[in-house]
């Protein structure tokens, strides 16, 4: 049922953008490399951290449309369209625990990663399409002899190299962040698909049933 896939695919960015927001608020210890930009780029230019991470989602999802757009659905739209706004309005809204420079912060990043984690793997579970970033790695692998791993692995890095020297959050934690962020995506992906195939199943034997 179309309904439950959109109801997977809006949570899941919902729990992506407040982990997000939640990771921000301690970035002293390091973000994610997308992020560390985005911050570079809110520190230098002003707009919001959000408005950023639209700005380079629908850059990314331009060069995927060019390169396979196979890679482009509903889904990598609203994607690169909502985790931003999302994304600030946590920020935005107070009500998230502020840096206290002790060891409660790491406990507030590791809660972020896992939260992003979790909305990763429940809006790819809803299999509308993925996140632009993610179509980008896809393209670029499919247009050289890179592996998809390989591709994120030079792509995050430029990215990192580009967020860092405009001032952009680096620290410890940046560089264990995708170790404990891609676990969880990977069981809440198989875990959320799971739920989903179950709820589909249950809706179209009710309907034979009636």
């Amino acid at each position: 049922m179309v309904l439950y896939r959109y109801l997977f695919l809006f949570s899941g960015l919902i729990l992506f953008g407040l982990g997000t927001a939640m990771a921000v608020e301690v970035k002293y210890l390091g973000l994610h490399p997308w992020d560390v930009l985005n911050v570079a780029l809110y520190d230098q230019h002003g707009l919001t951290i959000g408005t950023w991470g639209i700005i380079c989602g629908l850059l990314l999802m331009a060069v995927s449309f060019v390169a396979d757009r196979r890679y482009i659905n509903i889904g990598t739209v609203l994607n690169a369209m909502l985790i931003g706004p999302i994304t600030d309005f946590f920020l935005w809204s107070d009500i998230l625990p502020n840096a206290s420079h002790t060891w409660m912060d790491y406990l507030i990043l590791l809660a972020g990663i896992v939260l992003t984690g979790m909305g990763g793997g429940l809006y790819i579970a809803a299999g509308l399409g993925a996140g632009p970033r993610d179509g980008f790695m896809l393209s670029l692998s499919d247009k050289t002899r890179l592996s998809v791993s390989q591709a994120r692995i030079i792509v995050e890095s430029l990215v990192l190299i580009a967020g860092y020297f405009l001032g952009g959050p680096v620290f410890v934690m940046t560089f264990i962040y995708t170790f404990i962020q891609s676990p969880v995506f990977q069981y809440s992906l198989a875990f959320f698909r799971k739920l989903l195939q179950t709820a589909e199943r249950k809706h179209k034997d009710s309907q034979v049933i009636t």
